[in-house]
């Protein structure tokens, strides 16, 4: 047999028999390096540790510290579910079952439904199957053939059909799993050692809601058992902290039906929350100079043709509706209405930089399987703004813009998040402008802005809004999912589509520039983070409720009154108990529903007009007269302080 030229991670080369696998150069190299191996990457391409290798490469071995070995293990258990699935229920259909983010699922075509306990059995089925050590072999097979083998699995068939070539590949797990697949896998089900099903949910097939729905088993697997057992209590952390659940518990939010999918109703204490984010960004912009307009939510489809959404973003409007003799649409974003506002007078130079902002009312359409509570919805109001600035103004009001960024990150004590400039793709013609020299001109600035402030960021290809570059404010919840958040916008093709024009110190027509930012995010979007980064227990200056009074005996239900007016003369947002209960239940409940401060009050308060004062974290405070408590609630609130 010929010999063949393996160049190994170091730059070192070997030379080895045509038909070597893999695993057996690993083992050449230390049993260590060959237990440890996952996967190896053969010419830049992920490659099965058992195929023979059959031409000179440039070969490295993945081990459970890389994550795309991780991905590939994922895959493998993926498969392992499915083979398990058929054991126990062999009527099922395959779907397909890739690796996502922080596991991987399966599809499957079954009449009856799936319920938990079928979960307990079908991952007591899987470890069953892991204990055999079964090998994941790769087969060749003509697509005629595939066609014939898989003539009663529709999912496959229809796969086969769109995607294999003349010759297609397969993998077995042991003599009675075969599914078609790319690959690569694990070599055998010894190297899956934590697993874990999570969970079922209905899944159209191939994303579309017009076709049949399936049901989606999804589950996660690791390395070790300590990586699987520390991902699951940050699940349960993320449970703990989901703003949906907390949402209802605490009162905050609805969604009914009647209203429709994805448009929530802000119940009392909720728009509370709501009103106290709002005004502190509106004092915040205030200060900082930006005008504040009211613009509607309505306009004509010529408003969006002009500016370019229609074209780029049509897909995420609601349709238009025909009023008469023009056609009305629900607007997706706030922008041409603010610069309709610029357009409305002749500007000077003297005049920009001009800040417009609002609370504005956008609606985007979004799959009902893609809505989630309040962070993912179809009606939201965007804390907007547009600054109308001339070039050489871009720097020192993006700089503004980050500081103000900060501040209010600061103010609301978030503390984790990065920055991320958004840049567009330069082969994708259809998604973006195509003007290179606006494209070049917008990064290079935020670059050099980014740069000036001495902001860490990464750079991310294909984010960018179609008609200009960004930066993004990535927060990440207590799964590491990272979302958009905050957004800064340099924008030199907007101004283009309106013919916007200032008189400059010439006494000539010159173009402004755009920077679109939105500071907060959306309230929606803002609060769903502000309810699960503290778990509901918001800071005091944010909380719905600031104290709560709770008479011990109906003797004390007249003087609990009389604080609770005198709290709300002060300007705290309290309530009062009075329900003929045990005080032990009323505190409990107050702790539940998050209130910061309880004033419980009996006989000796109120004979010597004073109150118990007992904090959610650090239970009871001692004693004090109301003027007392009052002085230290207000420097809590006055000084937006996050710890109490």
């Amino acid at each position: 047999m010929s010999n063949i030229e393996i160049t190994l991670p170091d730059g070192s080369q070997r030379s080895v028999e045509a038909g070597i696998r893999p695993i057996d150069i690993a083992r050449s190299i230390g049993t260590r390096l060959a237990d440890a191996a996952i996967v190896a990457r053969l010419n830049g391409e992920l490659y099965d540790l058992t195929r023979p290798i059959e031409a000179d490469a440039a070969l490295q071995i993945l081990t459970n510290k890389d994550p795309e070995a991780l991905q590939v293990y994922r895959h493998s258990t993926a498969h392992l579910l499915a083979a398990a699935v058929l054991e126990l229920y062999p009527e099922t259909k395959l779907g397909i079952g890739p690796p996502i983010e922080n596991g991987f699922y399966y599809d499957f075509d079954r009449a009856t439904p799936f319920t938990p306990e079928d979960l307990e059995k079908i991952e007591k089925k899987m470890w069953e199957i892991q204990k055999r050590n079964l090998p994941y072999e790769r087969i060749y097979t003509k697509k005629e053939d595939g066609l014939k083998k898989y003539g009663d699995a529709w999912m496959k068939c229809e796969l086969i059909s769109e995607r294999a070539g003349e010759v297609f590949s397969e993998y077995t797990l042991g003599p009675y799993f075969i599914d078609f697949c790319r690959g690569p896998h694990v070599p055998d089900t010894s190297k899956l050692k934590a697993f874990k099903l999570l969970s079922i949910a209905g899944a159209y097939w191939k994303g579309d809601e017009h076709n049949k729905q399936l049901q989606r088993i999804y589950g996660t697997a690791f390395f070790s058992q300590k990586d699987l057992e520390e991902y699951l209590n940050r699940l349960e952390e993320a449970k703990r902290r989901d703003h949906r659940r907390l949402g209802k518990e605490l009162e905050l939010f609805t969604v009914n039906e009647a209203v429709g999918a994805g448009l929530p109703l802000w119940l009392p204490k909720g728009a509370t929350v709501r009103r106290l984010l709002e005004e502190y960004i509106l004092e915040r912009e205030r200060a900082g100079g930006y005008q504040h307009v009211y613009t509607p939510d309505l306009a004509k489809v010529e408003l969006y043709q002009r500016s370019g959404h229609w074209a780029h973003y049509q897909s995420s409007m609601f349709p238009p509706m025909d009023l008469e003799t023009e056609q009305m649409v629900l607007r997706p974003m706030n922008c041409p209405h603010h610069i309709l506002i610029f357009e409305s007078k002749q500007r000077s130079y003297r005049d920009l930089p001009v800040r417009i902002a609002e609370m504005g009312t956008m609606y985007r359409y979004e799959r009902s399987g893609a809505l989630s509570g309040l962070s993912r919805v179809r009606a939201m109001t965007l804390n907007d703004a547009h600054i109308f600035c001339t070039p050489d103004q871009i720097k020192e009001e993006f700089s503004s813009v980050m500081k103000l960024v900060e501040q209010a990150y600061r103010d609301l004590g978030i503390t984790q998040y990065r920055y991320r400039l958004s840049l567009r793709d330069k082969a994708d013609k259809e998604k973006y402008v195509d003007n290179d020299a606006m494209w070049e001109l917008g990064e290079q600035v935020l670059r050099e802005a980014m740069d000036s402030l001495g902001l860490p960021y990464v750079e991310a290809r294909g984010e960018a809004a179609f008609y200009g570059p960004k930066l993004d404010i990535q927060l990440a919840d207590v799964m590491g999912h990272e979302e958009t958040y905050s957004t800064v916008q340099v924008d030199f093709h907007l101004p283009n589509q309106f013919e916007l024009k200032y008189v400059g110190a010439d006494g000539k027509d010159h173009r402004p520039v755009i920077i679109h930012r939105a500071v907060v995010s959306t309230m929606e979007r803002m609060i769903a983070y502000l309810i699960e980064l503290y778990a509901g227990a918001f800071p005091v200056w944010l909380a719905p409720v600031q104290a709560i009074v709770l008479p011990i005996t109906d003797r004390q239900t007249e003087y609990a009154r009389g604080l609770q007016k005198q709290l709300d003369a002060a300007g705290i947002r309290a309530t009062i108990d009075e329900r003929s209960e045990k005080v032990n239940f009323k505190i409990r409940e107050a702790q539940l529903q998050k209130i910061p401060f309880m004033l419980v009050v009996g006989d000796r308060e109120q004979q010597n007009n004073q109150v118990a004062v007992r904090n959610r974290k650090h239970g009871d405070q001692g004693v004090k007269t109301l003027e007392e408590f009052l002085s230290g609630i207000r420097a809590l609130i006055e000084s937006r302080a996050v710890a109490e």
